[in-house]
């Protein structure tokens, strides 16, 4: 196994060759399957963690703890960087932030991401101060442990804000030493690019939120240095455990006999 501060070194230059994809497992054996095929980086998911678990994302039903051991588990189980979905540090302070931080670099991970979203569904998203010294907090820390920070501004997916706004919060994590940015929910090309040439850090991009229907070119040709998936992997698998087991209701079990072998999940081969 390598080195943490390796897998930190390794990601960063990620960010700097070029758009790359990078998958969001919610167990070990998703994680293993995604290296398996190629896959230089991974991305914890949220929701797709919750949603294992039975539970609701965003609704403190998950613990920090719980997180930062699914998240540690999944990056001690491979060589390649591991970021995790922090959501918003599971903390209402920026020192419990900071705390936050320290813990997931403690649990092997390469980077993390915080949002500017809260467990609140009057108030889903914070303020613009609010969500400034959050991040302020963020980024000391990761210069502080040596992790790639990822900012989130979420207001945009949830129409609490416009793309204006979007941008003046992502131009502001930057400022504050936000090495990835991150906005979900933008809602076409145009506006992709825009937020793209608003800034200079590299952007992440989330696949099933927002536009749909885009190439890997397009998103990449927008000025996109990563493409994550979400929890649209944990959904699309739950959706074929959901028909399957409508299937087999019917008494009809030939979707069964489509299932690889236990030693090609395993050791699956990269794609050519």
């Amino acid at each position: 196994m390598i080195s943490r501060s390796e897998k930190v070194e390794r990601f960063r230059a990620l960010h700097k060759s070029g758009c790359f994809l990078i998958p969001n497992p919610w167990d070990v054996a998703g994680a293993r399957i995604m290296v398996g095929l190629g896959f230089k980086s991974l991305a914890t998911t949220s929701s797709g963690y919750a949603f294992s678990k039975g539970r609701k994302d965003g609704a403190l039903e998950v613990s920090r703890d719980e997180s930062l051991a699914y998240a540690g588990e999944i990056a001690a189980s491979t060589d390649v960087p591991v970021t995790a979905d922090l959501e918003d540090g599971y903390e209402d302070t920026p020192e419990g932030v900071a705390e936050t931080v320290r813990l997931a670099a403690e649990a092997g991970l390469a980077g993390f991401s915080i949002e500017d979203r809260q467990p609140n569904s009057d108030l889903p998203i914070r303020d613009f101060d609010s969500a400034v010294a959050r991040v302020a907090a963020a980024a000391d820390a990761a210069r502080k442990y040596n992790i790639v920070f990822t900012a989130r501004a979420d207001g945009l997916g949830k129409g609490v804000y416009d793309l204006e706004e979007t941008i003046r919060r992502l131009k502001a994590f930057e400022a504050l030493g936000a090495e990835v940015l991150y906005a979900p929910g933008v809602p076409d090309l145009a506006s992709l690019q825009k937020l793209c040439r608003s800034v200079s850090a590299p952007v992440n991009h989330v696949l099933g939120q927002g536009v749909s229907g885009l190439t890997f070119d397009q998103i990449a040709g927008a000025g996109v240095r990563r493409i994550s998936v979400g929890g649209s992997l944990a959904r699309a698998v739950g959706g074929v455990l959901l028909n399957m087991c409508r299937e087999m209701t019917t008494g009809d079990f030939t979707a069964l006999e489509c299932a690889p072998a236990w030693g090609d999940l395993r050791s699956p081969k990269p794609v050519p």
